[in-house]
This record gives structure tokens, C-alpha cells and sequence, in this order.
């Protein structure tokens, strides 16, 4: 499948639609999504721009959570001349026709990653590494 073309060409990375997908599930919490991000070294690393895909996975993204987890690798990010589009505060249908959208989608969606760094959860204030691209989300015994 194309997912699994994208996940292959770069298996350590988390991206942003990773991040996007994530819930910290600590024994207790109510609202472990999103997590926050706290980024010590964000990377561009360009994918095969595929629009269907695109298409498709912005129908299971929590829009509002991309948006936020943008602007919290934005720092980092440019500290490191790599570029970072904004995103508008909402799509409109006609948006995903318009390939200069969709290529900006799919760049932060697929190409920025999070290589170090935190996910913090928004209830509990939980911590998880990302390290060498590859979030830790394994729960101790006692969150369970």
C-alpha cells in the first residue's frame, strides 16, 4: 500500500503524522491527546509527493493537533534552516484540489521529523522520549 511505501523509505522518523495519531493511555488520564512536543532536533528529509495519499490521510488527522504540533517544531526547525510553511486555521474542500496545498500538506505531514526530543502529555504532564526518530510511548507498571 502507499502507507506502507512512506513508512518504509524512512522508519526512524517521527513525523508529524505520527505525532498526530498518538494518545498518552497512563492509568487515570481522561485527555492524553495531543501530546505536546518538545523538540531538541527536528530534520527535513523529502518523501515522493503522492496527492491520493494525502488526501486520504488528512481525512483521519485531527487538524487542530497537526497545527499545534507545527508551531511547536517551528523553533527548532528554523533554528536549523529548515523551512516551515504555515498551515491556514481550517481546510476548505476546494483546498484539497489545489496541489500547492496538498505539497505543503504532505511536506509537513511526511517530511519534517522529530529525531530528539519529548512528547508530553497535556493531562498528566507525563514525559516520553523521541530518540533517533522513535517515540517511546511504553507505560511503567504502576501507570498501567
Amino acid at each position: 500500500s502507499r502507507f506502507t511505501a512512506h513508512c518504509r523509505q524512512s522508519a526512524a522518523a517521527m513525523r508529524l503524522l505520527t505525532h498526530n495519531l498518538l494518545v498518552c493511555n497512563k492509568k487515570g488520564v481522561k485527555n492524553g491527546f495531543p501530546l505536546k512536543i518538545v523538540a531538541h532536533v527536528v530534520t527535513l528529509d523529502g518523501t515522493e509527493f503522492q496527492p491520493e495519499f494525502v488526501k486520504a490521510m488528512y481525512q483521519k488527522l485531527d487538524w487542530a493537533a497537526l497545527r499545534m504540533g507545527l508551531d511547536q517544531v517551528r523553533e527548532r526547525a528554523v533554528a536549523s534552516d529548515i523551512f516551515v510553511p504555515e498551515l491556514p486555521p481550517a481546510v476548505t474542500p476546494d483546498m484539497l484540489d489545489d496541489d500547492n496545498f496538498l505539497r505543503t500538506l504532505h511536506l509537513v505531514m511526511m517530511d519534517l521529523h522529530v529525531e530528539e526530543g519529548t512528547l508530553v502529555c497535556p493531562e498528566s504532564g507525563r514525559e516520553f522520549p523521541v530518540s533517533k526518530g522513535i517515540p517511546n510511548m511504553l507505560l511503567h507498571d504502576d501507570e498501567v
